[in-house]
């Protein structure tokens, strides 16, 4: 399709002041841009008038869950809908690529509170290039994918809480040089999630070593976002410095009453990290609570042997009273070393919709109303809901949140889980809610600056060198959306409602979403590593 967008004020991506242009659009690229002024105007067989309207580069979401939702819903209007035009999967170290059959099934188990039990999948792939080639056949957004560590040592050494054997971290290396060599664009950890979580720091420098040979970066989420915060962000910033590795931050928060108004402290280090050569990154997203499994919560001792020995321990009163302990007493890993508070513990989403009259409600409130102990409701719903249960978190700052967002190598990521009755609003959201609330309402940041923390600055992390920003020859992945009226409509009470004020969404010049609504067309497929990026 030949089209010129008339009249759009252009806000290209590189965090400069916008201007007005024509720009005209053929064969999935943009081929001309034609400022105000600067001659006679472009044409084409179509043309959208955009008077009113910004134009900026398709927004990249560096930390997306949607890693079975592309291929179950066609729609996906849960990303189109914000503008995201690409979203990064494999997030936190578990995802379903590569895998064997054993490790395939227990995957699955493991993050159904994050995917669902992938019952609705046809699980044809086992290797990243095959996941890869399936996302191919069509999807509604582009997608790039990390290679999950997590994922990766279940795969070799299984679920034991235990240094690796030179046998099995072979076997681990070789399993991310092929993801790699695949397509993959780098490796991602989640830290306080097991298996992942028992791999010590020279096991993971190793596998650091081998995505750094391939010109990609490590996303880990660190060992703690609670007590150690700022502990476990330098161990990742020594960790790839001594790795060779580029690193990005995955949902880079300070929370917990620990970290209140500490965001300071953690923007102090990563400035030193960078004045010293670093080459990282970070993602937030832009609001307080966050959003894991029920099980995520619980102390890495118990769950390991993987969900079967979990429910097997939830079960023995002894070793139930001992996790009990643990989690409200000591501290417990799984809850980043912050004895847990069962008030900020809300349930968003269940596996067994017999058990749905939990979602909405904290577990210190359902356990009031049942005249029980908290920990007793929460043990209950882990062993009755197959621990398929997913929470929001109420435990984040709004003034850290703010802070992070005006670092100069920040970007966005919505870390949506897109599971559950209740689902954090975040997964509608993210993008528009930075837009609107943060830049128009708040002048966090302005607009330019904003579009370039969704754009460009993400699009340079990911080695793409023709998306994020507006320039002649680049992919036409675009976003017209008005910059008076943009907002998320996603609340928490109402978290899956479509935002407002973005009319347009073009990926590879096709419309995605015109006038407001999602269009049939698939126009996604799998962004892979360009080889030699290194």
């Amino acid at each position: 399709m030949d089209l010129v967008i008339r009249d759009a004020r252009v806000i290209d991506g590189t965090g400069t002041p916008s201007y007005r242009a024509d720009i005209r659009i053929s064969d999935g690229r943009i081929a001309d841009i034609r400022r105000e002024g600067g001659g006679p105007r472009l044409t084409a067989p179509r043309t959208l008038q955009a008077t009113g309207l910004a134009l900026s580069p398709g927004f990249i979401d560096m930390h997306a869950h949607s890693d079975l939702a592309l291929l179950r819903d066609p729609d996906h209007s849960a990303k189109a809908a914000q503008g995201v035009t690409l979203e990064v999967l494999g997030q936190d170290g578990l995802s379903y690529a590569p895998v064997d059959d054993r490790t395939l099934t227990e995957v699955r188990r493991a993050i159904t509170g994050w995917n669902g039990d992938g019952s609705d999948i046809d699980f044809g792939w086992r290797t990243v290039g095959e996941y890869l080639d399936r996302l191919d056949r069509g999807i509604a957004v582009n997608a790039a994918y990390l290679v999950p560590q997590g994922t990766v040592r279940m795969y070799a050494a299984g679920w034991d809480d235990r240094p690796a054997t030179a046998a099995e971290l072979t076997r681990m290396k070789q399993l991310v040089a092929e993801g790699m060599e695949q397509g993959a664009v780098g490796m991602s950890s989640g830290l306080t999630y097991t298996p992942g979580m028992y791999a010590d720091d020279a096991e993971l420098t190793e596998l650091c070593r081998v995505v750094a040979r391939y010109g990609g970066y490590y996303c880990p989420h660190h060992r703690s976002y609670g007590v150690g915060a700022l502990a476990a962000y330098e161990e990742m910033v020594t960790l790839t410095r001594n790795a060779g590795c580029s690193l990005h931050l995955a949902h880079a928060t300070m929370n917990f009453g620990v970290n209140k108004g500490r965001a300071p402290d953690l923007l102090a280090l990563l400035d030193k990290a960078l004045a010293e050569g670093a080459d990282l990154s970070l993602d937030t997203y832009p609001y307080t609570p966050g959003c894991t499994t029920l099980v995520a919560m619980l102390p890495s001792w118990a769950s390991e042997g993987g969900p079967e020995a979990i429910l097997a321990r939830l079960r023995d009163d002894a070793t139930a009273e001992k996790i009990r302990h643990h989690m409200e007493e000591i501290g417990a890993d799984g809850c980043h070393g912050v004895p847990i508070e069962w008030d900020t513990i809300e349930i968003s989403g269940v596996s067994d919709p017999g058990l749905a009259s939990c979602v909405g409600k904290t577990i210190a409130e359902s356990a009031a109303r049942r005249g029980e102990a908290p920990w007793a409701t929460a043990r209950r719903l882990l062993i009755d809901d197959n621990l398929g249960s997913t929470i929001l978190q109420h435990v984040g700052h709004e003034e850290n949140v703010r802070q992070i967002m005006r670092h100069r190598v920040h970007t966005g990521g919505s870390d949506g889980i897109l599971q559950g009755c209740k689902p954090h609003p975040r997964a509608y959201g993210t993008f528009p809610h930075y837009l609107g609330h943060y830049a128009r309402d708040l002048n966090i940041l302005t607009l330019e600056e904003t579009v370039a923390h969704l754009t460009s600055r993400p699009a340079a992390r990911l080695r793409l060198p023709d998306r994020g920003l507006i320039r002649e020859g680049y992919r036409a992945d675009l976003v017209l959306f008005d910059p008076a009226t943009v907002a998320a409509g996603s609340t928490f009470d109402a978290p899956r409602t479509l935002p407002v004020g973005i009319p347009y969404v073009l990926i590879d010049g096709k419309f995605v979403i015109e006038d407001g609504r999602r269009t049939d067309v698939l126009a996604g497929h799998a962004i892979r590593r360009i080889k030699g990026a290194a």
